[in-house]
């Protein structure tokens, strides 16, 4: 499984020479549209250094949103939140060096995938993503840890489930066989009894998350921070 994989990243890193290849059905915002993300985060640094060793969280909106975690994990002396929203692993994969590496973290929390299959991007490709971004940054930081936060069951997009579920599925399966990979399941508690999402965990665009579903996820990824 651990060949099969990390050929499979290596392929994808090798044929995008440092640059993720567009997607093949709808495309994620171009590079330049994170520029001025890139840039906030830079300003960010600037004012507030953070010294090696911390917890980086990175992704797509659901991280960008999330307006109190570096409070919600104040018990780490160092807690990165960058997300960019609208992203996709790909775009993280891309913008692995200031995203992640510049900050030479001790774990490293994710949430991205949720986007690319809304772009169309079948599971297959999620996994073959989240594990180039797991070989990037494991290839300069061997010892740091790689939480993948599970892709949730968004009301909004009920009828992506069975994709989601099969993309979580296998990139639980990669996180089983990997070292210092871990998975987080923060799909299981936020299904109802029929199996459908919580909406009261969501707001009104029935997409992003709400005070609940953050307190939600709080509980499920304490554990995972350290």
């Amino acid at each position: 499984m651990k060949f099969t994989i990390a050929l499979i990243a290596a392929t994808f890193l090798s044929a995008t020479a440092g640059v993720v290849a567009a997607a093949p059905a709808v495309q994620s915002p171009t590079a330049r549209q994170w520029d001025d993300a890139f840039a906030a985060f830079a300003a960010d640094d600037a004012i507030h250094p953070h010294p090696p060793g911390g917890v980086l969280f990175v992704g797509s909106s659901s991280i960008r949103l999330w307006s109190d975690l570096e409070d919600q994990f104040a018990t780490r002396p160092v807690v990165i939140k960058r997300g960019f929203g609208g992203s996709q692993l790909s775009d993280c994969v891309k913008n692995l060096s200031r995203l992640v590496l510049r900050y030479r973290p001790r774990t490293v929390l994710v949430y991205a995938g949720d986007n690319d299959l809304a772009a169309g991007i079948a599971p297959s490709e999620v996994l073959r993503r989240f594990a180039a971004f797991v070989d990037g940054v494991h290839a300069t930081l061997p010892a740091t840890r790689i939480a993948y936060i599970s892709i949730k069951p968004s009301p909004a997009r009920a009828r992506l489930l069975p994709q989601i579920r099969s993309a979580n599925a296998l990139i639980h399966d990669y996180a089983e066989n990997e070292d210092n990979v871990d998975y987080i399941d923060v799909f299981t508690p936020m299904l109802d009894a029929d199996g459908g999402a919580r909406r009261e965990l969501f707001r009104k665009d029935a997409l992003h998350l709400n005070a609940a579903g953050y307190a939600l996820w709080k509980r499920v990824i304490a554990p995972h921070v350290r």
